[in-house]
C-alpha cells in the first residue's frame, strides 16, 4: 500500500504539468489540419481561359462559345462581295440575345466594337452596344482594320447571370477581303465580376499556389511528432501521455545522477 502511493501522487503531478502543453499541441493540431484542409482543397479558378487558333476568311463564320456549355454566346461573322460600284468586307460580331459586344453606337448610329488594348477594363460600367467591327467599302470604318491582338469586350449569360469576358482576334484587310484570326478567349466564373483584357488567371488562384509553395499553409514546424499523434485520436493521445511521461522521469533521473 505505501509503496504504491507515491507512483499515485507522482503520476497526478505529472498529468496536471502536462495540461497546458496538451491544450497548447491541441490548438497546433487544429492549425496544422486547417493548413493542410486548404491545401488540398481544389482551387477554383476565377478566370478561365480556353487558347485556341481559329482562321475566320472570306464569308467564313465562328460560333464562340465562351463557357463550353454548347451554347453559342458570340457569333463572328465576316461577309464580302460585289455590286456594280464597288466591292465589300465586313466582319461584325452578333451577340445572341441577352448578350453584348463592348462598343458604342457611332457614324450614323454605326453600332461600332471596340478594339480593345491587353489590360483594359471589360465590366458593367462599360457601354455594351457595339458588333461592327470592320468595314471596308469605298472608305473605312470600324477600329479592328488591320490590327494586332487586339480583345474584344464580351457579356453574357450563365444560368440567368451576366459574365464578362473577351477574345483575342487579328484582323488583316487585303483589298476588301478581311480575315480574321481567333488566338484565345477567357471568361470571369464570377458573375458581375469585371475581367481585365489578355488576363487568363485569376488572382485568388495566385495568392493559393504563392502561399503552397511558400509553407505559409503549411503545418507548424514545431513538435511534428506530438501533432501526428494528436491526429490520431484518443489512442493517438495516450502514446503521447507515455512518450511524455517517460521522457519526464529520464529528465528526473539525469537531474538525479548529476545530484
Amino acid at each position: 500500500m505505501n509503496g504504491s502511493s507515491p507512483t499515485t501522487r507522482t503520476s497526478a503531478k505529472h498529468s496536471n504539468s502536462m495540461q497546458p502543453r496538451l491544450n497548447s499541441y491541441a490548438l497546433m493540431a487544429a492549425a496544422a489540419g486547417v493548413g493542410v484542409a486548404a491545401l488540398s482543397q481544389p482551387v477554383q479558378a476565377k478566370i478561365v481561359y480556353t487558347p485556341t487558333h481559329h482562321v475566320i476568311g472570306k464569308n467564313g463564320r465562328y460560333k464562340l462559345d465562351l463557357n463550353h456549355d454548347k451554347i453559342t454566346d458570340i457569333t463572328l461573322v465576316d461577309t464580302s462581295g460585289c455590286n456594280t460600284d464597288y466591292c465589300y468586307g465586313r466582319f461584325s460580331a452578333i451577340p445572341a440575345g441577352g448578350n453584348g459586344v463592348e462598343g458604342k453606337k457611332g457614324f450614323l448610329s454605326i453600332p461600332f466594337a471596340y478594339a480593345l488594348k491587353y489590360g483594359a477594363l471589360v465590366g458593367p460600367k462599360q457601354p455594351f452596344s457595339g458588333q461592327l467591327m470592320a468595314s471596308d467599302n469605298v472608305g473605312y470604318l470600324g477600329q479592328w482594320l488591320n490590327v494586332t491582338n487586339r480583345y474584344l469586350g464580351l457579356k453574357f449569360k450563365i444560368k440567368g447571370k451576366i459574365h464578362y469576358g473577351w477574345a483575342r482576334l487579328t484582323v488583316t484587310d487585303r483589298n476588301t477581303v478581311i480575315t480574321a484570326t481567333l488566338t484565345g478567349y477567357a471568361f470571369e466564373t464570377i458573375a458581375n465580376k469585371a475581367i481585365i483584357a489578355g488576363k487568363t488567371k485569376g488572382p485568388h488562384e495566385d495568392k493559393i499556389r504563392e502561399q503552397a509553395n511558400s509553407g505559409a499553409l503549411a503545418a507548424p514546424p514545431s513538435q511534428p511528432a506530438a501533432l501526428s499523434l494528436l491526429a490520431m485520436g484518443a489512442s493517438g493521445l495516450s502514446i503521447w501521455r507515455r512518450e511524455e511521461s517517460l521522457a519526464t522521469r529520464s529528465k528526473t533521473a539525469s537531474a538525479r545522477e548529476t545530484l
